[in-house]
Parts: C-alpha cells; structure tokens; sequence
C-alpha cells in the first residue's frame, strides 16, 4: 500500500475524532487561561527574558567572569553602560508584566514599573559588595577551591545566591511572579530551592547544594554555611475556616550568625538557631538551639547537645 495514501487514509478516518478532541479542549469548564483581570491584555512575563535579567545582572555584578570576554580597563566602561541600557530595559518590560499578572491597576504600569526598575538598578553596586562577601567566604571555607576567581565563575552555591539576591531584591520592590521565576531558574540550573521571600545575611556560604532547600520565611544570619541536601521547612501551617493553608504566617527558621548545618539535616519550624550553633549531618531538628551549642548524632535513637 502506499505511504502516502495509507497516512492519508489515517487522517480522513480519524478526522472526526481530532474534531472530537478539540471540543473538549475547547470545555468551559476544563480550559485555564490567565486571570482575565490582567491589566489591558498585557503579555505574561517571558520565561527567556527573564533569564537575561539574571545574565545581564551576572555581568555587571561580576564583569569579565560572564558575559563578554576580554574586558579590560579600556573597554570596561563602553561594555558596562551597553549592558546597563539592556538590563534596565528588560527589567522595565518584565516588571510591567509581573506587575500585570492578574491585577487590576488604575496607574500606567509602565510608571511603576520604570520607577522599579530604576530602583533595582540602584542596588546593583550593594549586591556585589555583598556576593562578593559571599564569594570570598566560600573560598577561604572550602580547602578545593584554589581562589575567589574559581568560585565566582564556577561554583553553584554561588550561582544560586546570585540568583536569590537579584530575585530577593525585587521581591522586595513589591514584584510579582518575576523573583520567583528567578528562583526556579537556579533551581533548575543548582538543584537549590531558595524562596526569594527568604532574608539571608552576608558571607552565605552553599557547599556542593544539590537537594538545599530554603523557605519563604527564612531568615539566616551572617556567616552561615549550608551544606548539600539542607532544608529550613515549615513544620505545620495554620489553616483558616475552609481548611486551607493561611498564607504569609512565619512558618520558618530563624538562623543565627555563625552556624553550620551539615549535610541532609533538617530544620523545621518557626525555631531559633542560635548564634555560633553546629547542627550536625542527618538531623531532624524541631526545636530551639542555644547559642554555641552543637548537635550530634552518636546513634540512630540518640542525638547529643553539648557546648562548644
């Protein structure tokens, strides 16, 4: 039989089937499309775009690590104002439709979100100040990493808290959707999960990452390290009078300056860590730790507190 005829055949037969197929689609009931209070029809957010905030702020908080190669002092200047014009216009148009995404608005979204935008612009040389704490910690606590340099240009814990502090700051200036795209990317990039809701402190250390979970209302104190498969969870959540979760009420952990959590532990709950504290490896932990104090596990059934 012939091909052409056989698959012809096919789609003739099965034409009243797709016809079928497509009026379910088209179900009032089944089909989901944006809230139709988006302001004036305004685009989604761009998942693409999006990710070009994170590239362009990479460049600028980090020139010559990304971006383009080659940077010197004489072209340093011509490069940055280029990618300062891209940034803010791509900040402006994301924002706008994050600022869109089902609200109503009686203001120009274009306003607020130029003036946003110029806002976000403005914290761009406190945010590398900060991450380059951040990169410089990493380093001097990590005896592989042989300088600053290899961590900025190659270390995920450090991407991902690039990531969290642009997502964090914008978060911050009242955006919608956008932080929170930006945190799925380096979700998807590290395997660390970092709500952009979350307040981290300076010198924020990530080793290896993969499974590092870290909730909305989080808040982590300076010179904190994290290691691989770490979570800061919600134990349990309030529920209002249809049984669902209530949003918005601290739910996570406050971690103090100067703490370590190991490997695979996990900390839930609105508890304090203190000060200084060290939770060791594969620990559940639900309760307050005092400053200074160091938890262990010498068995399975036994976990020991005891000061440093």
């Amino acid at each position: 039989m012939d091909n052409k005829a056989s698959i012809g055949g096919v789609a003739h037969g099965g034409a009243g089937q797709i016809a079928a197929v497509v009026k379910q689609l088209m179900d009032d009931n089944a089909v989901r499309l944006p809230h139709d209070g988006r302001n004036g029809g305004a685009p989604l957010p761009s998942h693409e775009e999006v990710g070009k905030i994170i590239s362009l702020s990479r460049r600028l908080l980090f020139p010559g690590f990304f971006g383009a190669s080659g940077l010197n002092e004489a072209n340093l200047l011509y490069h940055t104002g280029i990618a300062v014009e891209e940034l803010f216009n791509t900040l402006r148009s994301q924002i706008a439709a994050g600022l869109a995404f089902g609200h109503d608005r009686e203001r120009p979204l274009c306003e607020d979100a130029r003036e946003i935008a110029v806002e976000f612009m403005r914290s761009l040389p406190g945010l590398r100040s900060v991450l380059f704490a951040d990169a410089r910690a990493t380093y001097i606590g990590d005896p592989a990493a042989t300088s600053v340099d290899e961590v900025i240009f190659c270390y995920p814990g450090l991407r991902a808290t690039v990531n969290h502090r642009v997502a964090h700051r914008l978060y911050e200036l009242g955006v919608p959707v956008i932080p929170r795209m930006i945190s799925e990317q380096a979700h998807r990039d590290t395997g660390i999960d970092i709500h952009p809701g979350a307040t981290i402190g300076s010198e924020f250390v990530i080793d290896h990452g993969t499974g590092v979970v870290v909730g909305a209302t989080s808040i982590i104190g300076n010179n904190v390290k994290l290691y691989q498969g770490v979570t800061l969870g919600a134990r349990s959540f309030d529920r209002d009078e249809n049984n669902n979760p209530v949003k918005g009420v601290p739910r996570h952990p406050i971690i103090g300056n100067d703490v370590v959590i190991y490997s695979n532990s996990t900390v839930l709950g609105r508890i304090t860590i203190g000060d200084g504290a060290v939770i060791g490896g594969n620990l559940w932990v639900t309760e307050d730790v005092a400053p200074g104090e160091k938890l262990v596990q010498a068995r399975p059934d036994n976990i020991l507190r005891f000061k440093q």
